[in-house]
């Protein structure tokens, strides 16, 4: 009887230990890659709007 406490002792810290993690993965790192993606191309699209209105005055210009 003695040893079946202990073997369930024993089952129940495995099972506690399996079940808790210091610090999980994301499970939606796609989503998160994708999210990095548009906003690079989002900022992209704002440091690039001084340029191109001036070539678009540039443009005028030479009409």
């Amino acid at each position: 009887m003695n040893f079946s406490r202990v073997l369930l002792l024993v089952f129940a810290c495995l099972v506690a230990l399996c079940a808790v993690r210091a610090a999980p993965e994301p499970r939606w790192k796609i989503f998160k890659k994708i999210e990095k993606v548009g906003r690079n191309i989002r900022d992209g699209a704002i440091k690039a709007g001084p340029a191109i209105e001036v070539l678009g005055q540039a443009k005028a210009l030479g009409k």
